[in-house]
């Protein structure tokens, strides 16, 4: 929670920072929106899925980030956001010391280089869920979503590597105490971007939704 607070709070001060407009229109946030976590599962779109066409290069991702006088890219950003104790930052966004938790597996790491920031939902499965069809920079703006703190999560690399490309019907996070709050991120995700589930992946949800109590799952739909 504090990290999500800590997240939120870095996207809405970097928000007001003086900015040049251009002649494009400027809509309002969308609300936000909640639902228990049982109901959230069964508003997710249930599709097939289709590989077809997926490159990886088709998602620009770790731009400039939020903060473009920084000089740091979304990845490392999202690495001094979540951080427990603060990296030290050098020239060109350098990163040194710092100290993190991997909530996947539980694990205290200090050090950026132990890290891998985890698209919430991978790349692959995004295309395969309906980002095939997104513009160009809609892929961008996913692959570098810091909006939504559930998007993107400092993990080990080694569970980040062990998930891939999977959905929780294939991959769950090896910490019994992860699996709620990562259904909860997952279906949030989803829901934001309106990317479908297929059948498997939502009778897993389903599964995990019945062990989760009152779990509420929030999320604000992208624009």
């Amino acid at each position: 929670m504090i990290t999500t607070l800590r997240r939120t709070a870095t996207a809405v001060a970097l928000a007001v920072l003086p900015l040049t407009l251009t002649a494009q229109t400027v809509h309002a946030a969308a609300p936000e929106e909640t639902a228990p976590l049982g109901v959230a599962v069964g508003l997710l779109p249930v599709s097939d899925e289709s590989r077809e066409g997926y490159a990886r290069t088709k998602f620009r991702h770790w731009n400039a980030g939020l903060d473009l006088r920084d000089g740091c890219n979304t990845r490392a950003e999202v690495l001094i956001s979540e951080a427990m104790a603060a990296p030290a930052v050098g020239p060109g966004c350098a990163l040194s010391g710092g100290e993190w938790s991997s909530y996947y597996d539980v694990q205290h790491v200090v050090g950026a280089a132990g890290l891998d920031i985890d698209h919430m939902v991978p790349l692959a499965e995004a295309w395969d869920s309906g980002a095939s069809v997104w513009s160009a920079a809609r892929r961008e703006a996913y692959a570098n979503d810091q909006a939504a703190p559930q998007s993107l999560v400092a993990v080990t690399a080694k569970t980040n590597r062990s998930k891939g490309d999977k959905d929780p019907s294939d991959w769950l996070p090896p910490a019994a105490s992860a699996l709620c709050r990562y259904a909860v991120e997952w279906t949030s995700t989803k829901l934001r971007w309106g990317l479908a589930a297929d059948q498997e992946e939502q009778r897993r949800l389903y599964q995990l939704a019945a062990g989760c109590g009152e779990e509420v799952v929030a999320w604000t739909p992208a624009p």
